[in-house]
């Protein structure tokens, strides 16, 4: 038998649960969901700190009533800096002290447009690079974030908080970053939208880093048109980000781009082997296709098989940067911080083993550590570089005579295992826009016994405009319904 206060959270929750999960976008409706969802009821994880400001911040722009974001509450993923009096930790406790005081350029750009910062969105530890046999959504500052379609089941990672948080409706929409699949599987197992942009569209200046080969943040939200709205306003130039030296030349309105989506003779070609062996992932597939043709939209079937050597050398290319990425990061960070290199992080975790390597160890950090052949690396990124741009994707469009590519994203969540870690179906050609650095949006296409599973669309360089339109039309043409948010363990459906 509960007892009553146990009782009496778990009602909050089901009330909260049932409710809509926008009822309105205020900070103070979207703080009462957090605190029914996310620190109590089925405690999700997905919110691993609250702006303390946030209700005075959102006053004032709601007030100002300009800006194409006025009053948004919004979670930002903690690997990005804010200038709130909370750490930026990346979910580390190594960097439990990291209060910069700074806005990320691409957060002052939120700012700017009108969004309000609701708090920081949990994450998987270091952006899932820490472990090879590490469990999405995990990390030592904010625990197990939990999937809300099953509370048991993995959110993916690394924007973990950031997919969960926006499924379950603790804020409007939320910012994420991805290296290889980190906006795109959260969005993808958490049945929302998720967008990579081009590498270079957004700034990574004050963003705990992986890569910058690869890195960048992005858009998390319910719709394309929501997602378009906030890279709109979060794309530009930044001097000290020198990926960005395109970016104010490239940019558009990603949102006026979505008033002209049509499928109609749009030639799209299909990733059919990134079905992957599922059936039942190939059967969900089917069903967009079959929306795709019935708007209109020309199918090529492609014959793809990923070159091995491509995420071979993609490990490499990620090890090296690693070491001297968040390295250069964390030297420069102001303040008390006591981490200043990689290796000082290593050191850290082997000291708090009890709390940082409970679930699993750091043997990537470790490998990162000693990769120091710069011949190597720089024959890999010229070859994992070419694999996925050159002869990849634009190889591949060109050919074919396509604009885009689509496959699914991933398969259906898999169970949380801290033990043994990460598992799941294999499906989708996300490695190919990560490593090339082009535009890769996921929507919602139905789901696998309650569970999510996401549709991808991928572009060439700079092409964001056009793949956010060709999704937002798939969006409006879909037949097939979207899962909702149970906010309880997963259990077998009943057939209809």
């Amino acid at each position: 038998m509960y007892h009553t206060t146990t009782r009496s959270l778990l009602l909050a929750a089901a009330a909260f649960a049932a409710s809509p999960a926008h009822a309105d976008d205020s900070v103070e409706f979207y703080l009462s969901r957090i605190a029914a969802l996310n620190h109590a009821g089925p405690h999700l994880n997905a919110v691993i700190a609250i702006n303390p400001d946030a209700a005075q911040a959102a006053r004032i722009a709601t007030g100002a009533g300009t800006g194409p974001l006025a009053g948004k509450p919004i979670l930002i993923k903690d690997n990005i800096e804010t200038r709130e009096p909370i750490a930026t930790t990346a979910g580390s406790l190594a960097l439990a002290d990291n209060v910069t005081g700074r806005d990320a350029p691409l957060v002052a750009r939120l700012r700017a447009a009108g969004a309000v910062v609701l708090g920081k969105s949990n994450l998987s530890e270091w952006a899932n690079i820490r472990s090879s046999a590490s469990s999405s959504g995990w990390s030592a500052v904010g625990g197990q974030t939990r999937n809300p379609h099953a509370t048991d089941r993995s959110p993916c990672g690394s924007s973990s908080g950031s997919g969960a948080g926006v499924a379950a409706g603790l804020a409007w929409a939320a910012i994420g970053t991805e290296t290889d699949g980190s906006i795109t599987c959260p969005a993808s197992m958490n049945g929302v939208v998720g967008f990579k942009p081009t590498v270079g569209l957004v700034s990574r200046t004050h963003v705990v880093p992986i890569s910058h080969s690869q890195d960048t943040a992005g858009p998390i939200a319910q719709n394309v048109h929501d997602a378009a709205l906030l890279l709109t306003a979060m794309a530009g130039s930044d001097p000290a980000d020198p990926a960005t030296a395109m970016a104010d030349a490239r940019r558009t309105d990603y949102v006026a781009a979505l008033k002209t989506a049509n499928l109609k003779g749009l030639r799209i070609g299909v990733l059919r082997k990134s079905a992957g062996s599922d059936a039942k992932v190939q059967a969900l597939f089917a069903k967009a296709l079959a929306d795709l043709k019935a708007a209109g939209a020309d199918l090529v079937e492609i014959d793809y098989d990923r070159d091995p050597a491509m995420g071979r050398d993609e490990l490499t290319v990620l090890l090296y940067e690693l070491r001297v990425d968040l390295g250069a990061y964390l030297a420069g960070l102001p303040g008390k911080v006591a981490v200043r290199s990689l290796a000082d992080v290593i050191a850290f975790d082997t000291a708090h083993a009890d709390t940082e390597l409970r679930w699993f160890g750091q043997d990537t950090f470790e490998q990162a550590q000693a990769a120091t052949d710069a011949a190597a690396y720089k024959a890999a990124r010229a070859n994992s570089l070419r694999l996925a741009g050159k002869d990849g994707i634009d190889h591949l469009l060109a050919a074919n005579h396509v604009a885009l590519l689509i496959a699914p994203t991933a398969g259906p969540a898999w169970p949380i295992d801290l033990v043994s870690g990460d598992h799941g179906v294999e499906a989708g050609a996300g490695s190919l826009p990560a490593i090339a650095g082009y535009p890769h949006l996921t929507v919602p296409m139905g789901a696998i016994e309650g569970m999510p599973v996401g549709l991808s669309f991928i572009g060439t360089a700079w092409d964001d405009a056009r793949v956010l339109a060709a999704g937002a039309a798939y969006e409006a043409a879909r037949t097939v319904p979207v899962a909702k948010p149970t906010f309880a363990p997963w259990r077998e459906r009943a057939l209809r």
